[in-house]
């Protein structure tokens, strides 16, 4: 059995597909079968259902997989330990954003990890908050910033919080709301919304005040990114439910409402593996320094185009 083996069951059996597990391991789609038929042949049992459209775990498949992460968490362990005591950083980490992050200190961090260790492998994925988080506690991504909800990011240890935003009802400048210095819950859900897909972070938190109130959203339209959300509203297609740095800039065409009853913040946080590597360690340090998280007061003056989706 070789670790390499395992490291393709492992990337087949969350890609659910052979052609995407090639593609992230980086040999044949060929190279990868042989190797894995290999192990299922060494193990004696099938741990890959091929017959459908997508590659599925058989019963012994799914027994097997998460000692296969476990082995392959083990030997990331002994490599970075040893790089540790020998004062380097190298291999490879992944790392996960929002969809359509624009946030500059971020980027900042990337590239600065980036500059201080060449010999570590950079691989940045995109995607919804929810789905970044649920890979991140899995062990696919070592670290991804993300959008929640701020007693969510209180709870939990491994979420450290670098922005903070309420939500805003955002709205045409001739639509019925507009001269309204601010708005409810109520208010709102009396008209069709827009807004960011579920498990954003902008949509957990509405959605969650939305329950606590006992009123139900109707969501007319839904955009990944928030500009696109922006211009939906702009052009009559429902009030867009944004955070504050989403509508700002936009004065001439949207009229940002205070929200009177959504007291819980939507937070961009960044979210960590149980077992961080050295490299992982390097790279927060890197967040820590362009997040200027201790000088919170200067914080949000420097996300203009920040994200919380």
């Amino acid at each position: 059995m070789e670790l390499r083996q395992l490291e393709y069951f492992v990337a087949v059996a969350e890609e659910a597909n052979f052609t995407r597990a090639a593609e992230r391991v980086h040999i044949s789609q060929s190279g990868v079968s042989a190797q894995i038929r290999a192990l299922e042949h060494e193990l004696g049992a099938a741990l890959l259902d091929r017959t459908g459209r997508a590659a599925t775990l058989t019963t012994a498949g799914v027994a097997a997989l998460e000692h296969a992460r476990q082995a392959l968490a083990a030997v990331a362990a002994v490599r970075g330990a040893v790089d540790e005591v020998r004062g380097l950083v190298r291999g490879r980490l992944n790392v996960g954003m929002v969809a359509s992050c624009l946030v500059q200190p971020w980027f900042e961090a990337l590239a600065a990890f980036h500059e201080a260790h060449p010999g570590i492998e950079l691989s940045v994925v995109e995607d919804a908050s929810d789905r970044l988080i649920g890979q991140v506690r899995a062990g696919t991504l070592e670290l991804a910033l993300v959008g929640t909800a701020a007693d969510d990011a209180a709870r939990d240890p491994r979420m450290l919080p670098v922005l903070s935003e309420p939500l805003v009802a955002a709205v045409a400048p001739d639509h019925p709301l507009a001269a309204r210095p601010s708005v409810t819950l109520a208010e709102l859900t009396a008209h069709p919304l827009a807004c960011l897909p579920p498990g954003t972070g902008v949509r957990i938190v509405f959605e969650r005040c939305c329950a606590a109130a006992g009123v139900r959203p109707r969501f007319a339209v839904q955009a990944a990114a928030p500009a696109a959300v922006a211009d939906l509203a702009a052009r009559g297609l429902g009030v867009a439910i944004l955070s504050t740095s989403m509508a700002d800039g936009r004065a001439d065409s949207l009229r940002a409402l205070p929200i009177e009853d959504a007291p819980v913040s939507a937070l961009l946080a960044l979210t960590w593996t149980a077992t961080p590597s050295p490299a992982l360690h390097a790279l927060l340090r890197h967040c820590r320094r362009t997040f200027a998280l201790d000088d919170q007061a200067g914080l949000a003056g420097r996300h203009a185009d920040s994200s919380t989706a």
